[in-house]
């Protein structure tokens, strides 16, 4: 039965709204609505909710109906956010499918949507906003009343300020005062974001007379500082079209007492604007570039395939060209007036592309990635939302953005692992999710790349995707020479010097000489991976993961790679007592420091996760690499994805064994991606490049392929094994990572559940097993695996199957302490 508002003349039904919480929990909520807010509620809008006792979150309205939930009494809502929906339904839509897809929960979906600055959060502290400037007579007694307890007290709690009115409700009034700059909240009812404001100085009109301009002159003659800021304000106005308040206090040397005095005459006014926190430099519009005659051919062949698919392949070599095509596609999306979405691994490319793209297409590209702080993602999001950006450039969130006509989505470099999330949830994978969202869409996506993933091209081949090659790289450039050395017979003759073969050291020494660059490249950063003592072969590990500490030379610490931990270098062995302790192993750090011996004059820098942390430091490296300001570039696997340096000429490839010898049935096909990736960086203007391959295996068949760049042998090999052994892209896997602190009791439930799977799925079930690292952050791991094949069975239907036996097996009392981590195409 509906219950009624009652009002002078109409009786109304009561709206509840069903809402997701950014919670990991299973079931979206019901609310009740206020009838005097029942107007403003809207699928899409922020609205702030209790959820238990005394918490309060941000959700997001996911359905609005006059049915009140069965199982408890709704609460009411405490306020609605937003004036317009700030989610669409393309992306409830995609949600919904990730929470389905991935396994996971619709509220950590959310969670991992939306920018922080437009979520709330559950700690309530408010504060008063030291800089804030605000008239006390313009406040109600209720605030004035809050402003009064927080000058006496730093810092006040919401239950502090209901006592204080006595009132339950006070997050409208909250929001009010922040909304006026007035307070701080930490996280609860905290609008995080707000458009960022600048103020700048108007002439009054009345003044352009000169007449007018004449007379005030002469009334300021007497007041010297307000004559000097007029003076300052005409000498700015020449070079600048708006004059900013700063800029104009700065310029003039006056005070900010002395502009005030003139504005309170109306000799000029303050206007306040909202301006963007972006980059807004003009850049030149150039979009004067030709294809070649394999471009025009590729980009006739990608737009054949779209008429017949959705999804097209581009497969061509590195440097073949491929972002000129991307180009002229989002070319034809401005002219029908539809967003493009260009997806990139990693943040060190975005920031060369993002220069390359702008050259062409100004400032409609729109940036999204995580160095990007919350507020700047949040401005991104509402330009997005409002249609400002016809096109965006960003890393994997850039999927969760709210487009409103997406028609074209470019997964560049689409093979790359940096596509897949791994912690927390959801796992998902941008590449596969982003085709999702072209259906929604009906949008069309292309995905590129010279070494493409094993189940991209076996989609193509099996002719669900289209399939477009582009040949020959751009300009006629000639394919890199690649030598493979060997280091165990350099090692022999006793020519190796340091962790650099004679061949190599030669390269480089010629190279410089050339006054031409050089990367070098070691996947492990890092100065050394193994401390080793010699007396009784103790190895300093993590106290809270199964895994050795790695010697970082810049901290003089030891680092755990998993958890954080440090702890100080070891000046004798903590087991016997013995100081004969060696380093084993090489990473980044060490490379970088040996070749400065090796080559004084050289400038050397090194690119990898630790020294590339701070937000501009990626654009900062690339820039001086490209103006020529560092010789000697090394790095991990960031110097592959993607780089264009027209004077790189030299790529050394220091130890390729360690990625072939990787316990993962993706080893070879990544180590061909990587060794080809970074050879492709080499040579791509007028030079042909040279590639120097060090390994001990120097026979190794991923090596051969490699040399003679032919992917398809290497896809042909792989296949069949991935076909004998029940792997992907022939099979789909689901792993289960069963954690608990107590090793005995993780065997004990891990045992229990992959026998309660194997009733349900038979020989599909592998493990539990110990994965490569067994501990990390003190919790023990078990690996339970399920291979799904695809032919026959229903994926959705062992997923519906799966979440039963796991709802049922977390409930059990028995299983206390235990937490199950899955993840849905976990390599």
């Amino acid at each position: 039965m509906l219950e009624f508002h009652e009002t002078q003349d109409t009786a109304r039904k009561t709206i509840f709204v069903e809402v997701i919480l950014p919670l990991a929990i299973s079931k979206t909520y019901t609310y009740r609505v206020p009838y005097d807010i029942d107007k403003s509620v809207d699928i899409g809008k922020r609205v702030v909710v209790q959820f238990g006792k005394s918490k309060i979150y941000t959700a997001i309205i996911y359905n609005i109906s006059d049915k009140p939930p069965g199982l408890y009494e709704a609460k009411y809502i405490i306020d609605v956010l937003d004036e317009e929906p700030i989610v669409n339904h393309f992306q409830l839509s995609l949600w919904k499918w990730m929470s389905d897809y991935y396994l996971c929960h619709l509220g950590e979906v959310m969670q991992a949507a939306l920018p922080a600055a437009l979520k709330l959060a559950s700690e309530t502290k408010i504060t008063l906003n030291q800089s804030a400037e605000f008239e006390r007579r313009n406040l109600s007694d209720k605030e004035f009343l809050i402003l009064d307890a927080l000058e006496i007290h730093s810092e006040l709690r919401v239950s502090d300020i209901s006592k204080l009115l006595g009132q339950k409700t006070v997050f409208p009034l909250l929001r009010a005062l922040f909304e006026k700059g007035i307070v701080l909240i930490s996280e609860e009812i905290s609008e995080k974001f707000k458009p960022r404001r600048k103020a700048f100085i108007i002439l009054n009109p009345f003044y352009n007379d000169s007449a007018n301009r004449k007379a005030l002159f002469e009334v300021l003659e007497r007041a010297p500082k307000q004559l000097e800021l007029l003076l300052a304000y005409y000498k700015l106005e020449k070079y600048q079209q708006e004059i900013a308040k700063s800029d104009l206090i700065e310029a003039s040397g006056s005070s900010a007492a002395v502009l005030k005095t003139l504005l309170e005459k109306e000799i000029f006014f303050q206007e306040n604007k909202v301006i963007s926190r972006l980059s807004s430099e003009e850049l030149e519009i150039f979009m004067k570039f030709e294809l070649n005659e394999s471009q025009e051919k590729a980009l006739s062949q990608v737009k054949e395939a779209f008429s017949e698919r959705d999804v097209v392949l581009l497969y061509g070599e590195t440097s073949s060209g491929k972002t000129q095509i991307y180009i002229r596609l989002i070319e034809q999306m401005l002219s029908e007036d539809r967003q493009t979405l260009y997806l990139l691994p990693e943040i060190a490319l975005t920031t060369q592309v993002i220069e390359r793209l702008r050259e062409y297409f100004g400032n409609q590209v729109g940036i999204y990635h995580s160095k990007f702080n919350d507020a700047e993602r949040a401005e991104v999001w509402q330009k997005v939302l409002k249609g400002e950006y016809k096109m965006v450039l960003g890393a994997r969130s850039s999927i969760f953005l709210p487009f409103q006509n997406l028609g074209l989505i470019i997964v560049d470099e689409e093979h790359e692992s940096s596509y897949k999330q791994y912690d927390p949830a959801p796992r998902y994978h941008a590449r596969d999710t982003a085709i999702y969202l072209a259906h929604l869409h009906k949008a069309k996506i292309v995905l590129g790349s010279a070494t493409p993933s094993l189940e991209s091209f076996f989609n193509a081949k099996i002719k669900k995707y289209g399939f477009v090659t582009l040949k020959g790289r751009f300009g006629g450039v000639q394919s890199p020479l690649i030598e493979v050395v060997s280091i165990g017979e350099e090692s022999k003759r006793k020519t190796m010097q340091s962790h650099f073969t004679s061949v190599l050291i030669n390269e480089i020494t010629g190279a410089l000489s050339r006054k031409e660059q050089v990367i070098l490249f070691q996947n492990r950063r890092g100065y050394t991976p193994v401390l080793l003592c010699t007396t009784c072969g103790y190895t300093p590990k993590c106290i809270n993961c199964d895994v050795s500490l790695t010697f970082h030379k810049s901290s003089a610490k030891l680092h755990c790679h998993y958890c954080g931990y440090k702890q100080e270098l070891l000046n004798a062995c903590p087991a016997c007592g013995s100081t004969k302790i060696e380093q084993k192993g090489f990473g980044t750090e060490k490379i970088e420091d040996e070749l400065q011996l090796l080559f004084e004059n050289a400038r050397i820098a090194r690119m990898d996760l630790d020294s590339t942390r701070s937000r501009n430091s990626f654009q900062l490296l690339l820039n001086n690499f490209e103006e020529g300001r560092i010789d000697i570039l090394v790095g991990t696997q960031m110097v592959a994805k993607g780089l264009d340096f027209g004077n790189v000429t030299t790529i050394g490839i220091v130890s390729a064994d360690s990625m072939l010898k990787y316990p993962d049935f993706r080893a070879f096909e990544r180590s061909f991606q990587m060794l080809s990736q970074v050879s492709g960086r080499a040579g791509r203007r007028s030079k042909q490049g040279k590639v120097i391959i060090q390994a001990y295996d120097t026979s190794h068949r991923v090596i051969s392929q490699v040399v003679r760049n032919d992917y398809e042998e290497m896809f042909d090999t792989e296949i069949l094994e991935r076909r004998n052994f029940h792997y992907p892209p022939i099979y789909r896997l689901i792993q289960l990572d069963v954690k608990h602190k107590d090793f005995t009791k993780l065997l004990n439930i891990a045992t229990s559940l992959a026998g309660i799977l194997r009733l349900q799925f038979a020989d599909r079930i592998l493990g539990p097993e110990a994965p490569l690292i067994g501990r990390i952050r003190n919790y023990y791991i078990q690996t339970i695996l399920i291979k799904v094949e695809k032919e026959g069975v229903s994926i959705q239907k062992i997923k519906d199957a799966l979440r039963d036996i796991l709802a049922t097996f977390e409930a059990d009392p028995a299983n206390k302490g235990a937490y199950i981590q899955i993840d849905v195409d976990p390599y």
